[in-house]
Order: structure tokens, then C-alpha cells, then sequence
């Protein structure tokens, strides 16, 4: 009987480390890159999803009312590796950074402006948490995308991404 050579422990560590970093090289090559307009199903007449809604003047308040248009999601992208730019509006904070949010297409979403539609709002969960330092720069974020209607304070939501990397758009 041969015997099998002998693995020493730091070697068998440092290979496995180095296989738990792969996927994530392998991952971040394999994305999609996508924009907010290829979360709208193909084909689908966008037009004026936006009625009246609930208008408050007192208090200030406009929450848009959509079609039944904007609550479709591009089912194509369910389950993808995407890559897509936006701007964070944070839904948690730590003393890490923000470890969710809302991925939306343009500064002030949600904040300043009533919400996008739903098939345009992207709630991202990310670990490590993205640094509270920088807010308010567009960022390209990369992971697995899923269609996934939710409902928050903020606004209803169509899609949620569970980040791998996030980056400042450049």
C-alpha cells in the first residue's frame, strides 16, 4: 500500500483561503452589466406609469400612484450575477458603514422626490457594510440580483441584490 503524502496544516490553510477567494474573481468576471432601463421587461409599454396618487399640501407629501406596469419585473435577470450603477439611500446603519440599502437611479430618490416605481428601486444587503463616508458618490454594485416585490416606509420595491462588491463609479 503507498502511502499518501503529508499536507502540512499551513498549506492546506492557505489553499483553502485561496479557493474561498476564487469565486469571488470567477463571480465578479461572470457578471452582467446592466441598466436600471434593462430592469423593465422587454416589450413592456412604460408611458405614463405615474397618476395622481395621494397629494397632502399641508404636510408636504406626494406619494405617486403606479400601473400595474411598473409592478413587472424583467424575470430574464432573476437569479443573475448583474453589475449596475445607482446611488445608496441607506435603510441601516452601523458604526461599520451601511449594511443595506436602497439602490436607486438617480440622486435623491426617495429622499427629496417620491420613489421610483417598483420595477426601478433595488434593495442591496452587503457584507462588509459600504462606508458611511461615502453616501452620496454613484457606485457600480456587483452581485446576485433576484426579482423580489417587498414593501417598506420608503417605497415598494421590485428587485433585491445580495452584493459581492461595490466600487465608487468611475
Amino acid at each position: 500500500m503507498t502511502e499518501l503524502p503529508r499536507i502540512h496544516r499551513r498549506t492546506l490553510l492557505m489553499s483553502l483561503c485561496a479557493a474561498g477567494a476564487f469565486p469571488r474573481h470567477v463571480l465578479a468576471d461572470a457578471s452582467k452589466t446592466i441598466t436600471w432601463d434593462d430592469l423593465i421587461p422587454p416589450g413592456l409599454p412604460y408611458g405614463e406609469i405615474v397618476g395622481p396618487g395621494l397629494i397632502d399640501e399641508e404636510a408636504d407629501f406626494w406619494r405617486p400612484e403606479y400601473d400595474a406596469n411598473s409592478f413587472k419585473m424583467n424575470e430574464a435577470l432573476n437569479g443573475k450575477i448583474i453589475r449596475m450603477p445607482g446611488y445608496i439611500i441607506p435603510l441601516e446603519q452601523t458604526d461599520e458603514g451601511v449594511p443595506s440599502f436602497l439602490l436607486v437611479p438617480y440622486v435623491g430618490a426617495c429622499i427629496h422626490t417620491p420613489p421610483p416605481p417598483p420595477n426601478q428601486l433595488v434593495l442591496v444587503d452587503t457584507n462588509p457594510p459600504w462606508p458611511n463616508d461615502n453616501l452620496w458618490d454613484p457606485v457600480w454594485v456587483t452581485g446576485l440580483l433576484k426579482t423580489q416585490l417587498q414593501s417598506t416606509e420608503l417605497a415598494e420595491i421590485g428587485y433585491h441584490l445580495t452584493a459581492q462588491h461595490i466600487e465608487v463609479f468611475s
